[in-house]
């Protein structure tokens, strides 16, 4: 793939618009077909479009449901409304009119005067430049037929250009009004839309297999975590199948790393409040972090990132040119509190394993350092078949220098420079998004889309030469004075949850002989077989295959069926005949078999699978 630095930004795309706009035309239906229906916001979304209703409540006092009957009436409206070709015109409206617009629709009200405060936009997102937000407040609506909304843009010319037979209704949630679990709960109506029937038909068979590979479903039928409400939300309990992907994983970093020159560190789960205002994540990173604990006077917070101790392992000694570059590696658990709307399986959680490292290096050894761990990417994207994927170059927004990003634009152009260049020269494909850096630097975040095209956030490379300098990190430069290094913040792998969820999904559960959970079963044809079923067992456990005779009472053939549920590569199939020859009937997980294959070259085969790591069965 080459380089896509002018990629359309998804928001200025007509898929956007397109969905933007039928998203405003599913508002008008639901109002006219449930007249005193309050409306929430609905905004584009990859692949979509949803908007959020509140519809009161039913004889019960619970709130009111849409059902799939009125789904169908909804669309079918929708359709009628499309077929009007009803211009989509763009206004500004003082702050009075557009209280007496929404008069009777409480939640605009309220995000009118978020508005004008200056706390969140017109879709109910927080501001951080409260002083900005104000100063460049515009307040602006789209109109078409009936139907008027709050609305910056940008939309298609007229409904009609939004075609009847590429457009469907998804499904239906619940969600808090502005994700806050103390507001109320409204209806949350999800669509999609297209250019053309055939992009519908295909995005519809995308989402069905996605259903099917849903890392949560598939997650219960191969025991590999659970979530337990009464130890909290989003904090996972891995099972030992989950674990071994886990424990997998973290021996493929070690090998990667050991050949890459990094040298594994640990540090606690929690530090005292002084030192995360040192590093300069109090108070901005507070509202992520959970709240403090106070033991003898000293408050205490658990850890939502392994950076700064890192910083303090490197300051624990003089360092010299000579120690540099210098790469620290740790598997360590990090806390960030998320929202609990914002909570999702594996993907978004509260406890979290990081496959984290910092590298800290002389400017002149930042490019080779940030090249050598672009390669560590795609090293790691091959292995998994990963064959799409962007990386999204995050830089800072100079108007906001000195509030959200360090006040050097000096250093933040060079740093950008550098990083821009290695790409470049990486021919990775990248974009830019301004405004979206870290406080200490800009960042490569990598977008990455799994085999049946669904998309996933999985990793960060960062470039930092702010905290170097707010820990006071040096070493003894060349000339024998003391220069600031640089710190390379880099996760290939994420956060072992989200990583895991990924390939789960990627995957479909059928992981590769040297990540699944049980590599083999050994299913003897009757219970006369048992003994030779263990011997034939022992023997590939001995070897390093992880293998399970299955000794129960059921019959071969439920046992062949529940192997094939829990996707096991290796089905070892063994009577009279096998025992005698010391041979196995082999059933693969793809359906192939082979019969009369020898213990030993079967033990052979899978070891070589393993020891590669191979994609094959």
């Amino acid at each position: 793939m080459q380089p896509q630095e002018n990629a359309e930004p998804y928001d200025q795309s007509d898929l956007f618009r397109l969905r933007h706009t039928a998203a405003h035309v599913m508002a008008q239906a639901v109002l006219e077909l449930f007249p005193g229906a309050k409306i929430g916001i609905g905004p584009p979304i990859v692949d979509g479009f949803y908007y959020d209703f509140d519809l009161g409540a039913d004889e019960d006092g619970h709130p009111r449901t849409f059902t799939p009957a009125d789904l169908e009436r909804i669309e079918k409206r929708m359709r009628q409304i499309i077929a009007g070709k009803f211009p989509l015109r763009y206004r500004v409206v003082t702050a009075d009119e557009a209280r007496d617009l929404f008069k009777d629709q409480p939640y605009k009200l309220e995000i009118i005067e978020g508005l004008l405060r200056g706390e969140f936009n017109e879709y109910g997102d927080d501001v951080e430049d409260m002083a900005r937000a104000v100063e460049n407040l515009v307040i602006s609506t789209y109109r078409h037929d009936t139907f008027e909304d709050l609305c910056k843009g940008p939309h298609v010319a007229h409904t009609g250009l939004i075609p009847v037979d590429a457009f469907q209704l998804t499904g239906t949630a619940a969600a808090y009004w502005r994700g806050d679990q103390s507001r109320p709960m409204l209806q949350r109506i999800y669509g999609t839309a297209w250019h053309s029937k055939k992009d519908l038909k295909r995005h519809l068979q995308l989402l069905d297999e996605a259903k099917k590979r849903d890392h949560r479903k598939l997650s219960r039928e191969l025991e590999l975590y659970i979530m337990d409400e009464e130890i909290g939300p989003g904090l996972p309990l891995w099972l030992p199948n989950g674990n071994i992907l886990r424990e997998e994983l973290e021996k493929l970093a070690r090998e990667m790393e050991d050949a890459g020159g990094y040298q594994r560190v640990a540090t606690p789960h929690i530090a005292k409040e002084e030192f995360f205002r040192h590093s300069g994540h109090l108070p901005f990173f507070a509202e992520s972090m959970y709240p403090p604990m106070e033991r003898e006077d000293t408050r205490y917070y658990l850890k939502p990132m392994n950076c700064p101790f890192h910083h303090k392992i490197y300051a624990s000694k003089p360092r010299s040119y000579r120690d540099l570059p210098l790469r620290l590696a740790e598997y360590g658990m990090v806390y960030r509190y998320e929202q609990s709307g914002e909570l999702f399986g594996l993907m978004r959680v509260r406890a979290s394993e990081q496959n984290d490292a910092h590298i800290y290096c002389a400017e002149d050894q930042v490019e080779a350092e940030f090249m050598t761990v672009i390669d560590l990417y795609r090293r790691y994207f091959e292995l998994f078949g990963i064959e799409r994927f962007v990386m999204r170059l995050s830089l800072h927004d100079r108007k906001r220098l000195g509030v959200k990003y360090a006040d050097d634009e000096a250093a933040w152009l060079k740093a950008e420079e550098i990083v821009r260049r290695v790409m470049r020269r990486a021919e990775v494909p990248f974009v830019e998004a301004r405004g979206e850096a870290a406080f200490y630097g800009p960042k490569i975040d990598v977008q990455a889309w799994s085999v049946i095209g669904r998309e996933f956030s999985l990793a960060t490379n960062q470039v930092d030469f702010v905290q170097p300098a707010r820990f006071g990190l040096t070493f003894t430069n060349r000339d024998g004075q003391p220069e600031m290094p640089y710190c390379i913040h880099r996760a290939p792998l994420g956060t072992h949850e989200r990583f895991i969820g990924f390939l789960i999904e990627h995957y479909g559960g059928n992981f590769p002989v040297w990540l699944a959970p049980e590599q083999a079963r050994v299913i003897p044809i009757t219970d006369d077989h048992h003994d030779y079923a263990r011997r034939v067992a022992a023997e590939m456990e001995e070897a390093g295959i992880r293998v399970r005779a299955d000794l129960g009472s059921d019959r071969m053939g439920a046992k062949i069926r529940d192997a094939q549920l829990m996707k096991v590569p290796y089905m070892a199939i063994v009577g009279g005949q096998e025992a005698a020859a010391g041979t196995l009937a082999v059933r693969y997980r793809d359906g192939e078999q082979r019969n009369d294959m020898p213990l030993g070259e079967f033990v052979a085969h899978v070891r070589r699978r393993i020891k590669t790591r191979s994609p094959e069965l």
